[in-house]
C-alpha cells in the first residue's frame, strides 16, 4: 500500500500523527500505570498509597502531555516565517512551564501525609519510564521520510 503523494501547498509537519499517536498511547500507559500502582499502593501503605499513585501518575502524564501538545502547538506555524523562533518558544515555554510546575508540586506536596512519597516517587518513575518507551515505540514504527518536509524541485523538461 503506497501513501498518496502530499500536496505541496500542505505546510503541515509529518510528524504530527506521530505525536497523536505518542500522546493517545501515553494516556493508554499512564491508566495502566494508575490501576496497577493504585492497587500496589493501596496493597503496600493504605489509602495514601493509593492517592501517592494516582498523583504520581497523573504528574507523569501531564508532563509529558505538556511536551507532546507544546510540540503539536508550535507545529501549527510551520511555513511561516517566524516558525522556527515560534516552534523553540513554545517549546521552551512548555519545559520551563513543566519546571515550574513541578517545583511547585514538589513543595506543595511535600511532608503531606495523605499520600506516601514513596509510591509517589515510584508512580513518577514508572510513569516516566513508560513514556520514554511509547516515544521510542512510536517514532521506531512511524514512516516519516528521511528527508521530512523538504520539497524537492520538478524534474527538468525535454523541451
Amino acid at each position: 500500500m503506497t501513501a498518496a503523494p502530499r500536496d505541496p501547498a500542505d505546510r503541515t509537519p509529518t510528524s504530527n500523527p506521530v505525536l497523536r499517536r505518542a500522546l493517545v498511547w501515553g494516556a493508554l500507559i499512564a491508566a495502566g500505570i494508575a490501576v496497577v500502582g493504585g492497587i500496589l499502593g493501596f496493597v503496600l501503605a493504605g489509602p495514601e498509597g493509593l492517592v501517592g499513585a494516582l498523583i504520581g501518575t497523573l504528574m507523569a502524564m501531564v508532563f509529558m502531555g505538556i511536551t507532546g501538545a507544546s510540540i503539536l502547538l508550535a507545529n501549527r506555524f510551520a511555513g511561516s516565517d517566524a516558525f522556527v523562533g515560534a516552534f523553540f518558544g513554545i517549546v521552551l515555554g512548555g519545559w520551563l512551564l513543566k519546571f515550574i510546575v513541578f517545583i511547585v508540586l514538589v513543595v506543595l506536596l511535600r511532608g503531606a501525609d495523605w499520600l506516601d512519597p514513596v509510591v509517589l516517587f515510584l508512580s513518577i518513575v514508572a510513569g516516566v519510564i513508560g513514556s520514554l518507551v511509547v516515544d521510542v515505540l512510536v517514532v521506531a514504527r512511524s514512516r516519516l521520510p528521511y528527508a521530512s518536509d523538504a520539497q524537492l524541485p520538478p524534474p527538468p523538461s525535454d523541451d
